[in-house]
Protein backbone atom coordinates (compact mmCIF):
# COMPACT_ATOMS: atom_id res chain seq x y z
CA UNK A 1 0.00 0.00 0.00
CA UNK A 2 1.08 3.78 -0.82
CA UNK A 3 -0.14 5.58 2.46
CA UNK A 4 -0.59 9.09 3.00
CA UNK A 5 -0.87 10.72 6.39
CA UNK A 6 -1.34 14.85 6.96
CA UNK A 7 1.93 15.44 9.40
CA UNK A 8 1.32 19.18 10.36
CA UNK A 9 -0.21 18.35 13.77
CA UNK A 10 3.02 16.99 14.58
CA UNK A 11 5.16 19.80 13.56
CA UNK A 12 2.99 22.07 14.78
CA UNK A 13 1.34 21.46 17.92
CA UNK A 14 3.64 20.26 20.55
CA UNK A 15 1.30 18.51 22.64
CA UNK A 16 -2.25 17.42 22.17
CA UNK A 17 -2.87 16.14 18.50
CA UNK A 18 0.97 16.95 17.77
CA UNK A 19 1.74 14.08 19.97
CA UNK A 20 -0.47 11.48 18.77
CA UNK A 21 0.18 12.05 15.42
CA UNK A 22 4.24 12.01 16.29
CA UNK A 23 3.55 8.11 18.66
CA UNK A 24 1.51 6.61 16.17
CA UNK A 25 3.85 7.44 13.13
CA UNK A 26 6.74 6.43 15.04
CA UNK A 27 5.17 2.97 16.17
CA UNK A 28 4.03 2.43 12.80
CA UNK A 29 7.61 2.80 11.28
CA UNK A 30 8.62 0.50 14.22
CA UNK A 31 5.99 -2.38 12.84
CA UNK A 32 5.56 -1.61 9.18
CA UNK A 33 8.64 -1.85 6.49
CA UNK A 34 6.36 -3.28 3.71
CA UNK A 35 3.99 -0.38 3.01
CA UNK A 36 5.05 3.10 1.66
CA UNK A 37 4.15 6.25 3.94
CA UNK A 38 3.90 9.73 1.88
CA UNK A 39 3.66 12.54 4.65
CA UNK A 40 2.51 15.58 3.84
CA UNK A 41 3.50 18.82 5.73
CA UNK A 42 4.00 22.84 5.62
CA UNK A 43 7.49 22.27 5.87
CA UNK A 44 10.10 19.04 5.58
CA UNK A 45 11.43 16.86 8.67
CA UNK A 46 14.44 15.09 8.85
CA UNK A 47 14.81 12.06 6.59
CA UNK A 48 17.12 10.43 9.34
CA UNK A 49 14.14 10.52 11.72
CA UNK A 50 12.26 8.01 9.52
CA UNK A 51 12.98 4.30 7.89
CA UNK A 52 13.47 4.07 3.99
CA UNK A 53 9.79 3.37 3.16
CA UNK A 54 8.52 6.98 5.09
CA UNK A 55 9.22 9.84 2.44
CA UNK A 56 8.52 13.01 3.62
CA UNK A 57 6.32 16.11 1.36
CA UNK A 58 6.58 19.60 1.53
CA UNK A 59 3.37 21.47 0.81
CA UNK A 60 3.96 24.54 -1.27
CA UNK A 61 2.38 26.68 0.75
CA UNK A 62 2.38 27.54 4.90
CA UNK A 63 -0.84 25.16 6.77
CA UNK A 64 -2.66 28.54 7.24
CA UNK A 65 -2.77 29.32 3.38
CA UNK A 66 -3.37 25.21 2.32
CA UNK A 67 -5.95 25.49 5.16
CA UNK A 68 -7.77 28.36 3.46
CA UNK A 69 -7.43 27.06 -0.21
CA UNK A 70 -8.60 23.20 1.43
CA UNK A 71 -11.23 24.27 3.54
CA UNK A 72 -12.79 28.01 3.80
CA UNK A 73 -12.24 28.24 -0.55
CA UNK A 74 -12.85 24.63 -0.89
CA UNK A 75 -10.73 24.74 -4.02
CA UNK A 76 -10.56 20.93 -5.24
CA UNK A 77 -6.55 21.28 -5.00
CA UNK A 78 -5.98 17.30 -4.95
CA UNK A 79 -3.68 15.95 -2.31
CA UNK A 80 -1.74 13.43 -4.74
CA UNK A 81 -0.91 16.59 -6.74
CA UNK A 82 1.89 16.26 -4.23
CA UNK A 83 2.42 12.96 -3.11
CA UNK A 84 1.45 11.20 -6.36
CA UNK A 85 -1.09 8.08 -6.25
CA UNK A 86 -2.19 6.65 -3.32
CA UNK A 87 -4.08 4.02 -2.40
CA UNK A 88 -5.08 5.59 1.14
CA UNK A 89 -5.45 8.91 2.87
CA UNK A 90 -5.11 9.29 6.30
CA UNK A 91 -6.26 13.11 8.42
CA UNK A 92 -5.35 12.63 12.11
CA UNK A 93 -6.62 16.20 12.60
CA UNK A 94 -9.78 16.58 12.26
CA UNK A 95 -11.02 17.67 8.41
CA UNK A 96 -9.93 16.10 4.99
CA UNK A 97 -8.05 18.03 2.21
CA UNK A 98 -9.52 17.27 -1.22
CA UNK A 99 -8.37 13.71 -2.30
CA UNK A 100 -8.88 12.40 -5.29
CA UNK A 101 -9.03 8.75 -5.81
CA UNK A 102 -7.58 7.41 -2.43
CA UNK A 103 -10.08 5.92 0.01
CA UNK A 104 -9.64 8.41 2.88
CA UNK A 105 -9.72 7.77 6.79
CA UNK A 106 -10.30 10.88 9.26
CA UNK A 107 -9.64 11.00 13.33
CA UNK A 108 -11.86 12.57 15.14
CA UNK A 109 -10.61 13.27 18.70
CA UNK A 110 -13.60 14.62 20.24
CA UNK A 111 -16.32 16.72 19.79
CA UNK A 112 -16.12 19.38 22.25
CA UNK A 113 -16.92 22.33 19.66
CA UNK A 114 -20.22 20.89 19.53
CA UNK A 115 -20.95 19.36 23.19
CA UNK A 116 -19.51 22.84 24.78
CA UNK A 117 -19.77 25.24 22.16
CA UNK A 118 -19.04 27.93 24.83
CA UNK A 119 -15.95 25.89 25.71
CA UNK A 120 -14.09 26.79 22.31
CA UNK A 121 -12.62 29.97 21.21
CA UNK A 122 -15.34 31.39 18.54
CA UNK A 123 -13.62 31.73 15.22
CA UNK A 124 -11.91 28.17 16.01
CA UNK A 125 -15.40 26.81 16.68
CA UNK A 126 -16.99 28.20 13.80
CA UNK A 127 -14.57 27.07 11.73
CA UNK A 128 -14.56 23.59 12.87
CA UNK A 129 -18.51 23.64 12.94
CA UNK A 130 -18.38 23.41 9.28
CA UNK A 131 -15.27 22.08 8.52
CA UNK A 132 -15.36 18.73 10.33
CA UNK A 133 -19.11 17.48 9.50
CA UNK A 134 -18.25 17.84 5.41
CA UNK A 135 -14.83 15.79 6.55
CA UNK A 136 -16.64 13.12 7.96
CA UNK A 137 -19.10 13.26 5.38
CA UNK A 138 -16.30 12.74 2.47
CA UNK A 139 -14.37 9.81 4.71
CA UNK A 140 -14.81 6.44 3.68
CA UNK A 141 -13.97 5.67 7.56
CA UNK A 142 -13.38 7.80 10.74
CA UNK A 143 -11.65 6.49 13.76
CA UNK A 144 -12.60 7.78 17.27
CA UNK A 145 -10.07 8.14 20.19
CA UNK A 146 -12.79 6.62 22.42
CA UNK A 147 -16.55 4.70 22.53
CA UNK A 148 -18.17 8.09 23.70
CA UNK A 149 -16.44 10.15 20.79
CA UNK A 150 -17.73 6.99 18.54
CA UNK A 151 -21.13 7.64 20.18
CA UNK A 152 -20.79 11.51 19.57
CA UNK A 153 -20.06 11.37 16.06
CA UNK A 154 -22.59 9.23 15.25
CA UNK A 155 -25.56 11.08 16.75
CA UNK A 156 -23.88 14.39 16.33
CA UNK A 157 -22.41 14.19 12.75
CA UNK A 158 -25.16 11.49 11.85
CA UNK A 159 -22.41 9.25 10.21
CA UNK A 160 -23.33 5.40 10.36
CA UNK A 161 -22.58 3.55 13.13
CA UNK A 162 -20.18 0.65 10.93
CA UNK A 163 -18.50 3.67 9.50
CA UNK A 164 -16.97 4.62 12.73
CA UNK A 165 -14.24 2.51 14.72
CA UNK A 166 -12.68 3.30 18.30
CA UNK A 167 -8.47 3.68 18.34
CA UNK A 168 -7.18 4.42 21.80
CA UNK A 169 -4.60 6.42 22.44
CA UNK A 170 -1.53 4.53 23.91
CA UNK A 171 0.85 5.49 26.83
CA UNK A 172 5.07 5.93 25.97
CA UNK A 173 7.25 3.38 27.11
CA UNK A 174 9.36 6.10 29.34
CA UNK A 175 6.41 6.50 31.35
CA UNK A 176 7.54 4.64 33.93
CA UNK A 177 7.95 5.27 37.88
CA UNK A 178 11.48 7.61 38.86
CA UNK A 179 13.20 8.94 41.45
CA UNK A 180 15.34 10.78 39.84
CA UNK A 181 13.61 13.79 39.35
CA UNK A 182 15.43 16.39 41.00
CA UNK A 183 16.73 17.75 37.78
CA UNK A 184 13.22 18.75 36.82
CA UNK A 185 12.20 20.37 40.13
CA UNK A 186 14.98 22.38 40.15
CA UNK A 187 14.44 23.35 36.12
CA UNK A 188 11.18 24.24 37.18
CA UNK A 189 11.38 25.50 40.33
CA UNK A 190 9.24 22.75 42.13
CA UNK A 191 8.09 22.63 45.48
CA UNK A 192 8.69 19.81 47.65
CA UNK A 193 5.10 18.39 47.85
CA UNK A 194 2.59 19.15 44.58
CA UNK A 195 -0.55 18.39 43.60
CA UNK A 196 -0.01 18.07 39.53
CA UNK A 197 -2.34 19.44 36.80
CA UNK A 198 -1.48 19.13 33.46
CA UNK A 199 -3.74 20.65 30.43
CA UNK A 200 -4.19 23.84 28.30
CA UNK A 201 -5.25 26.80 29.96
CA UNK A 202 -8.73 27.11 28.92
CA UNK A 203 -12.16 26.72 30.48
CA UNK A 204 -12.94 23.38 29.77
CA UNK A 205 -10.05 21.53 31.97
CA UNK A 206 -11.66 23.52 34.72
CA UNK A 207 -9.48 24.84 36.26
CA UNK A 208 -11.31 27.80 37.97
CA UNK A 209 -12.89 24.85 40.03
CA UNK A 210 -9.69 22.95 40.57
CA UNK A 211 -8.08 26.13 42.61
CA UNK A 212 -11.48 26.62 44.59
CA UNK A 213 -11.07 23.03 45.53
CA UNK A 214 -7.62 23.68 46.79
CA UNK A 215 -8.69 26.51 48.86
CA UNK A 216 -10.98 24.26 50.30
CA UNK A 217 -8.26 21.66 51.28
CA UNK A 218 -5.80 24.15 52.18
CA UNK A 219 -8.58 25.37 55.04
CA UNK A 220 -9.54 22.03 56.16
CA UNK A 221 -5.95 21.02 56.20
CA UNK A 222 -4.45 24.01 57.79
CA UNK A 223 -1.30 25.80 57.40
CA UNK A 224 1.13 23.36 58.43
CA UNK A 225 0.74 21.21 55.13
CA UNK A 226 2.80 22.23 52.71
CA UNK A 227 1.16 20.92 50.23
CA UNK A 228 0.71 23.26 46.83
CA UNK A 229 -0.90 23.38 43.35
CA UNK A 230 1.31 22.82 40.46
CA UNK A 231 -0.70 23.62 36.95
CA UNK A 232 1.86 22.72 33.86
CA UNK A 233 0.54 23.86 30.46
CA UNK A 234 0.20 26.76 27.71
CA UNK A 235 -2.37 30.20 27.49
CA UNK A 236 -5.10 28.50 25.63
CA UNK A 237 -7.71 30.81 25.30
CA UNK A 238 -10.11 32.34 28.35
CA UNK A 239 -7.68 32.14 31.14
CA UNK A 240 -7.77 35.04 32.65
CA UNK A 241 -10.51 33.62 34.72
CA UNK A 242 -7.92 31.44 35.77
CA UNK A 243 -5.65 33.57 37.15
CA UNK A 244 -8.15 35.99 39.09
CA UNK A 245 -9.61 32.43 40.84
CA UNK A 246 -6.00 32.47 41.96
CA UNK A 247 -6.19 35.53 43.69
CA UNK A 248 -9.60 35.36 44.46
CA UNK A 249 -8.87 33.05 47.41
CA UNK A 250 -5.03 34.40 47.99
CA UNK A 251 -3.31 31.40 46.53
CA UNK A 252 -0.63 33.75 45.13
CA UNK A 253 2.27 31.74 47.07
CA UNK A 254 0.65 28.17 47.14
CA UNK A 255 -0.71 27.78 43.09
CA UNK A 256 2.28 27.81 40.49
CA UNK A 257 2.14 28.10 37.04
CA UNK A 258 5.53 26.82 35.16
CA UNK A 259 4.20 27.05 31.50
CA UNK A 260 4.83 24.35 28.80
CA UNK A 261 6.98 21.35 30.01
CA UNK A 262 8.71 19.71 26.94
CA UNK A 263 8.16 16.12 26.46
CA UNK A 264 11.37 14.69 27.74
CA UNK A 265 10.85 16.10 31.33
CA UNK A 266 7.13 14.62 31.89
CA UNK A 267 7.61 11.21 33.51
CA UNK A 268 10.28 12.91 36.27
CA UNK A 269 7.47 15.30 36.13
CA UNK A 270 4.87 12.98 37.07
CA UNK A 271 7.00 10.87 39.42
CA UNK A 272 7.32 13.84 41.60
CA UNK A 273 3.63 15.00 42.20
CA UNK A 274 2.33 13.65 44.75
CA UNK A 275 -1.22 13.28 43.13
CA UNK A 276 -2.33 14.16 39.93
CA UNK A 277 -5.51 15.35 39.16
CA UNK A 278 -7.60 16.29 36.00
CA UNK A 279 -11.02 17.92 36.25
CA UNK A 280 -11.64 18.54 32.90
CA UNK A 281 -15.76 18.87 31.59
CA UNK A 282 -15.08 16.91 28.40
CA UNK A 283 -12.23 15.05 26.58
CA UNK A 284 -11.94 12.46 23.82
CA UNK A 285 -9.36 10.41 25.44
CA UNK A 286 -7.22 12.26 28.69
CA UNK A 287 -4.19 10.75 28.14
CA UNK A 288 -2.39 12.72 30.78
CA UNK A 289 -4.04 10.73 33.88
CA UNK A 290 -3.17 7.62 32.01
CA UNK A 291 0.75 8.95 31.76
CA UNK A 292 0.83 10.06 35.46
CA UNK A 293 -0.78 6.50 36.12
CA UNK A 294 1.89 5.00 34.50
CA UNK A 295 4.25 6.66 36.98
CA UNK A 296 2.94 4.96 39.64
CA UNK A 297 0.98 8.87 40.60
CA UNK A 298 -2.31 8.52 42.41
CA UNK A 299 -4.97 10.36 39.77
CA UNK A 300 -8.06 11.92 40.91
CA UNK A 301 -10.26 12.72 37.74
CA UNK A 302 -13.72 13.83 36.39
CA UNK A 303 -16.50 11.62 35.85
CA UNK A 304 -17.19 13.55 32.64
CA UNK A 305 -16.95 11.59 28.85
CA UNK A 306 -15.08 10.09 28.59
CA UNK A 307 -12.94 9.66 31.20
CA UNK A 308 -14.13 6.60 33.08
CA UNK A 309 -14.23 4.42 29.76
CA UNK A 310 -10.50 5.19 29.79
CA UNK A 311 -9.64 5.31 33.81
CA UNK A 312 -11.70 2.54 35.28
CA UNK A 313 -11.43 1.92 38.77
CA UNK A 314 -7.77 3.15 38.51
CA UNK A 315 -8.76 6.63 39.58
CA UNK A 316 -10.65 8.26 42.26
CA UNK A 317 -13.73 10.00 39.83
CA UNK A 318 -15.93 12.75 40.65
CA UNK A 319 -18.40 15.40 39.61
CA UNK A 320 -16.05 18.30 37.60
CA UNK A 321 -18.77 20.39 39.07
CA UNK A 322 -19.02 19.38 42.85
CA UNK A 323 -15.55 21.80 43.89
CA UNK A 324 -16.34 20.10 47.54
CA UNK A 325 -16.52 16.79 46.17
CA UNK A 326 -13.30 17.45 44.20
CA UNK A 327 -11.56 18.99 47.84
CA UNK A 328 -12.56 15.72 49.35
CA UNK A 329 -10.97 13.50 46.73
CA UNK A 330 -7.37 15.33 47.01
CA UNK A 331 -8.04 15.22 50.60
CA UNK A 332 -7.98 11.41 50.85
CA UNK A 333 -5.58 10.52 47.61
CA UNK A 334 -3.39 12.52 49.81
CA UNK A 335 -3.28 11.61 53.10
CA UNK A 336 -4.78 7.97 53.20
CA UNK A 337 -1.70 5.49 52.62
CA UNK A 338 -3.77 2.57 51.92
CA UNK A 339 -5.87 4.02 49.08
CA UNK A 340 -2.48 6.16 48.31
CA UNK A 341 -1.62 2.39 47.58
CA UNK A 342 -4.55 1.21 45.81
CA UNK A 343 -4.41 3.74 43.47
CA UNK A 344 -1.06 3.39 42.25
CA UNK A 345 -1.53 -0.18 41.89
CA UNK A 346 -4.97 -0.11 40.06
CA UNK A 347 -2.95 3.14 38.15
CA UNK A 348 0.04 0.97 37.20
CA UNK A 349 -1.69 -2.07 35.36
CA UNK A 350 -4.46 0.37 33.99
CA UNK A 351 -1.94 2.36 31.90
CA UNK A 352 -0.30 -1.34 30.44
CA UNK A 353 -3.42 -2.01 28.75
CA UNK A 354 -2.58 1.13 26.35
CA UNK A 355 -0.22 1.14 24.34
CA UNK A 356 1.22 3.10 21.28
CA UNK A 357 2.75 -0.52 19.46
CA UNK A 358 -0.88 -1.68 20.28
CA UNK A 359 -2.34 1.17 18.43
CA UNK A 360 -0.21 1.24 15.44
CA UNK A 361 -0.90 -2.77 14.66
CA UNK A 362 -4.69 -2.07 14.79
CA UNK A 363 -4.62 1.11 12.67
CA UNK A 364 -2.03 -1.05 10.19
CA UNK A 365 -5.25 -3.30 10.17
CA UNK A 366 -7.78 -0.34 9.59
CA UNK A 367 -5.90 0.51 6.49
CA UNK A 368 -5.07 -2.68 5.13
CA UNK A 369 -9.38 -2.92 5.19
CA UNK A 370 -10.54 0.31 4.47
CA UNK A 371 -8.26 -0.02 1.32
CA UNK A 372 -9.69 -3.56 0.57
CA UNK A 373 -13.04 -1.44 0.61
CA UNK A 374 -14.42 -2.79 4.08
Amino acid sequence: MRIGVDYTAAIRQKAGIGRYTREIIKHLAQIDNANTYVLIAPEPVPKPSFPPNFEMVKLPLSDRMMTIIWQRLRIPLWVELFTGSLDIFHSPDFVLPPVKAARTILTVHDLSFLRLPWSSAPRLRAYLSKAVPRSAKRADFILADSENTRQDVIELLGVPSDKVEVLYAGVDERFKPTEDYAGISAKYRLPERFILSLGTLEPRKNYERLIEAFALLKEKVGPKDLTKLVIVGQKGWLYEGIFAAVEKWALQEEVLFPGYVADEDLPALYSAAALFVYPSLYEGFGLPPLEAMACGTPVVASNAPCLPEVLGDAALLVSPYDVEAIASAMEKALFDEELRLQLRERGLQRARLFTWEKSARKLLEIYKRVTRGG
